[in-house]
């Protein structure tokens, strides 16, 4: 439901006053509620976007999702120009911006959607009472999440701390039908003057020297138009696949709508509504749905739980002796480890700014377990090379690979990432193509070089130590020192 407070009424007259859309993480024209209601009250609009690197609430956005924001921004504004409109965007502080913008251009109101994090709300509090002290009036709504967090709470009145309870009880509610595309036909001109100093400069968004990002423009096209595409194309080509495909690393089986539905070109009702219209009771899209389900219980837990970035949720790992060592870390993220599963998975990352979620488990156990770094290390990595990131996703799958969260996966349950390659990769195709160097070996030599016969590896060019690392760490100490300290705590 629509917020609202009382503000008194400027002068001029109130159609001429235009209102203010302030889009975040929805990138989209489709279901965007606070879109909606700006557009249903007549006035002329004004479609702003502020990137805030002075005072965000929480991280600033790292680089491979700001690549991802400048495709996406271009991508709103064309659908915006093609209306008659356009989108602004500034760089600054939103809560000087945000006010001043809408004193500069006496608006009538502003319309945004419902952040989650405390810091955020609070931002979003102070930024509406600034408004509403110069006359004008704050609507906001819920369109990032498929329900208002506080709506699913149990039935003593507190909130879920296991997703399968969590999302049995928000199936209980209507989920709200996506809205359409709005009919806008009235928008307000911004003069060039105003807020001039700080336009923001949208091609500093993307890498200039050296361009890392060549990887991510062969493997992604941002924009609303793309992300329905990947949901249609998934449903009609992969989802009955789902279970077995999700899991393989060489196989398109995933439906690829993380970065989209990160930036919020497509929306989760969305995709709710899509599943349901096709169908969710087959094994295929009720698996799926129930990945949406733990994409929303991130999105939950993290309103719930404002510690959940940057705490362990698990308290009994406050005492966790976790190692500082920078060169095992730069191992990783480089997909340097001697680890060729690991390393196809990093490497992935680094070159298209994505990784499967099966190759994030790994990576992610690797990192925690065998090397006994801190799952924040991981977190702050991924957030910076994702194109997907987003606080809640990012951090909740961090603590449930290390074990440290409300629901996670036991610290002592160590993926063996021979087992998984042999498993989720059987062929090698996966580690083939990410990790080249290996692409003549075959068989068990190919998932553990290290243990393959002298003989072979020079047959297929491999010289350990100079053409592909050693391991940084063998897989049964790593095992056991994880599991000494856990049981130290």
């Amino acid at each position: 439901m629509p917020t609202s407070r009382t503000a008194r009424t400027p002068a001029r007259q109130a159609s001429t006053q235009p209102a203010i859309v302030w889009f975040r993480d929805d990138l989209r024209l489709a279901d965007h509620p606070a879109l909606h209601e700006a557009v249903a009250s007549g006035r002329p609009l004004i479609c702003l976007y502020v990137l805030d690197d002075k005072t965000p609430a929480l991280h600033p956005a790292g680089a491979a999702l700001r690549w991802w924001l400048h495709g996406a921004l271009a991508d709103l504004r064309a659908q915006l120009q093609s209306r008659g409109g356009t989108l602004l965007t500034l760089a600054g502080s939103a809560e000087d911006l945000i006010p001043k913008f809408a004193r500069n251009m006496d608006a009538a109101s502003v319309y945004w959607h419902h952040r989650l994090h405390e810091r955020e709300r609070a931002q979003d509090d102070r930024i509406r009472q600034a408004l509403e002290q110069q006359g004008c009036e704050v609507r906001t709504h819920w369109g990032t999440v498929l329900l208002d967090p506080d709506l699913v709470s149990t039935k003593q009145g507190g909130f879920y701390k296991v997703c399968g309870s969590f999302w049995k009880a928000l199936q209980t509610h209507a989920v709200p039908e996506p809205l359409g595309i709005p009919d806008m036909s009235s928008f307000q001109d911004v003069p060039e003057s105003v807020l001039q100093d700080v336009r923001l400069n949208e091609a500093e968004l993307c890498p200039q020297a050296p361009d890392w990002a060549s990887g991510f423009r062969t493997t992604w096209e941002p924009g609303e138009a793309e992300g329905q595409e990947h949901l249609e194309d998934f449903l009609k080509d992969a989802v009955a696949e789902y279970p077995r495909g999700r899991d393989r690393v060489a196989e398109e089986g995933t439906s690829r709508l993380s970065p989209y539905l990160a930036s919020g070109a497509v929306s989760p009702r969305q995709v709710w509504a899509a599943l349901q219209k096709h169908g969710a009771h087959t094994d295929g899209p009720r698996i799926f749905l129930s990945e949406l389900g733990w994409r929303e219980f991130a999105r939950y837990t993290l309103y719930h739980l404002p510690q959940l970035p940057f705490e362990n949720l698990s308290p009994k790992f406050s005492g966790m002796h976790w190692r500082k060592n920078a060169a095992d870390l730069k191992a990783w993220q480089r997909g340097q480890t001697g680890v060729p599963i690991v390393d196809a998975g990093m490497r992935q990352l680094w070159q298209t700014g994505w990784m499967h979620n099966r190759a994030r488990m790994i990576v992610g156990s690797f990192l925690t377990k065998h090397l006994l770094i801190d799952w924040k290390e991981g977190e702050a990595w991924f957030r910076e090379t994702l194109v997907d990131a987003d606080f809640a996703n990012n951090a909740m799958n961090w603590q449930w690979v290390a074990g440290t969260g409300i629901e996670a996966t036991p610290f002592f349950r160590i993926f063996n990432p021979t087992r998984q390659a042999e498993k989720f990769d059987p062929d090698g195709d996966y580690i083939r193509q990410w990790v080249p160097e290996l692409r003549r070996l075959s068989g068990k030599a190919l998932f553990e070089p290290w243990a393959a016969k002298e003989a072979d590896l020079r047959q297929a060019g491999v010289v350990l130590g100079r053409t592909y690392p050693r391991p940084i760490v063998d897989l049964k100490d790593g095992r056991d020192r994880a599991l000494q300290a856990f049981r130290a705590l």
